[in-house]
């Protein structure tokens, strides 16, 4: 059995039973514990939990989304990926120009009536039409605002000093790691403290360093919350991936992926589903491969990255806390 995946579940079981009940911005509820800590390590298999099927597909393509420096989520839809869909068509039903009917409070509706949630599956197909086909509807629709790859590719700065109008972090922080790995400045930040608070989600994992010993890269993320049911397991899957390439692009193998979450919550309407997962079996962790042809980080393709061996417990759905 995987240590890696154990840890997960004890964190979740941990947050059932010793959780604060606290009410969040959603108003769904959750059991909440601050300040908690996971290590990966990665030597031992790619965490990519194995007691509920967690979609690889989404996980790489949300990732080199990022790495595109994008925050418009065509791309994604492209993909098939819809893990941002909610918060931009909360953007276009909340519009002057959104004429359907009333989609106030969708998330919640949707899961109560039936009437309602066909109705609004409608307009999501709409809306997902729309930003594939239409430029107009896209450009006008289709960004979530200063998230994480706007910010990692192109954090817009005020300084005269800074030397141009944007900074690329990815690019300065794979030079850093290339030209001086000891360094304890190999950051990488999502938080702009004028900017990010504006966004429709505000960035979540909010800053990951880099640590380069013993011919190993390892990272440590810090996550100002967490969706330990939902968010969690793409987020340990996402920067673990994330490790791996940056390692492969220089020159190290991969050590640990640290996770450090601040508000570990788990939705109430999450309880079920999550319960239901920790009496499941757990299986062998998958193995990562990426093609060694590939020479950037920014040229990864989707087919040029594979989980190999993945064998899991079945899909667990859940709402969206939106």
């Amino acid at each position: 059995m995987s240590k890696n995946e154990q840890q997960y579940l004890d964190l979740a079981q941990k947050v059932l039973d010793e959780g604060a009940l606290k009410g969040d911005r959603t108003g769904t509820g959750t059991h909440s514990l601050f300040g908690t800590q996971m290590r990966f390590n990665l030597q031992e298999g790619f965490p990519l939990l194995t007691t509920k099927k967690v979609y690889f597909g989404l996980i790489k393509s949300e990732l080199l989304w990022f790495l595109r420096g994008d925050n418009n989520i065509r791309f994604l839809l492209q993909h098939n990926n819809h893990i941002w869909d909610e918060w931009a068509f909360k953007n276009w039903i909340e519009s002057d120009q959104y004429t359907g009917p009333d989609m106030t409070n969708f998330g919640h509706r949707a899961l109560k009536d039936t009437t309602f949630a066909l109705a609004y599956k409608e307009q999501k197909d709409i809306f997902v039409d729309k930003i594939l086909n239409d430029d107009e509807f896209m450009e006008t629709f289709g960004y979530v605002g200063d998230v994480y790859g706007k910010l990692w590719r192109s954090w817009e700065t005020t300084s005269l000093t800074a030397g141009s109008d944007t900074i690329d972090q990815v690019s300065r922080l794979i030079e850093q790691i290339k030209t001086n790995p000891d360094s304890r400045r190999l950051i990488l930040t999502a938080w702009n403290a004028e900017t990010t608070p504006q966004a429709p989600l505000p960035s979540c994992h909010v800053l990951s360093q880099f640590y380069v010993a013993d011919g190993k890269l390892s990272v440590q993320l810090y996550q100002r919350s967490g969706d330990f049911f939902l968010g969690v397991p793409f987020n340990i899957a996402s920067y673990s991936l994330l490790l791996h390439m940056v390692a492969a692009q220089t020159g190290y193998e991969v050590g640990d992926f640290v996770h450090t979450i601040g508000d570990t919550h788990i939705y109430n309407n999450h309880t079920e589903q999550i319960t239901e997962q920790l009496s499941r079996p757990m299986h062998k962790l998958p193995k990562l491969w990426l093609n060694p042809e590939v020479k950037s980080l920014f040229d990864y393709t989707m087919d040029d990255i594979k989980v190999l061996d993945y064998e899991s417990e079945p899909a667990i759905k859940a709402p969206v806390a939106v």
